[in-house]
């Protein structure tokens, strides 16, 4: 059974030692002062205090290092792949705006361009034609198909060839058609070929 407690019982089982507590009344409440601060200073160290034994702080440290430097790691492996990835970009945009034109001015360029490869080849330009498509799943490009004819010889045929091949402009000859002509050693020829566009971006 729980007992009342009394500052009196306390001072009576003290004996002798106690007779301060019977003669000064603010002696109870010093002694309680005293106990509280006991235990406020033991709850202070248990708290303040790591739980475990030396070895067990040594490892759990041991693992926290361990943790930082495989997250140390694994940010500079992000930021080499952060830095590889604006490499490529910036290399791409400047590919793009030396080899793709925009669409305002590649039909003129490209006719234009083409039409001066064919006279330096020693062939005569016919009609040209061209379209401009859309690609698929980009937003950025699109394809610039060319229908060019001309007439000359072979050897005129293969030198146009290399200079096609030779532009900066990323020309690609899809096929090429030649059918031979009344004039011996004369080939009319037709010409397929592919370039991309730059899309203005809004």
């Amino acid at each position: 059974m729980l007992r009342s407690f009394s500052w009196k019982s306390v001072a009576s089982r003290l004996g002798p030692a106690s007779g301060g507590l019977r003669k000064d009344p603010r002696a109870p409440w010093r002694f309680a002062l005293i106990v509280l601060a006991v235990l406020n200073l033991a709850a202070l160290l248990w708290l303040i205090q790591p739980g475990g034994t030396a070895a067990e702080l040594d490892n759990e440290l041991s693992m926290r290092r361990a943790q930082v430097q495989s997250q140390q790691a694994a940010l500079a492996r992000l930021r080499a792949v952060a830095k590889k990835v604006e490499t490529a970009q910036a290399q791409q945009e400047e590919f793009m705006k030396g080899y793709f034109m925009d669409r305002r001015t590649t039909s003129s360029t490209i006719l234009t361009e083409l039409g001066s490869a064919a006279r330096e080849a020693g062939l005569k330009p016919k009609e040209h034609a061209f379209i401009i498509e859309p690609i698929e799943g980009s937003e950025t490009l699109s394809m610039m198909t060319i229908t060019a004819n001309y007439e000359g010889s072979y050897a005129d045929l293969i030198q146009f060839v290399n200079q096609v091949d030779r532009s900066k402009r990323f020309l690609i000859i899809e096929n090429i058609t030649a059918s031979p002509q009344q004039i011996p050693g004369m080939l009319a020829s037709r010409f397929k070929i592919n370039t991309f566009v730059r899309e203005e971006r809004p």
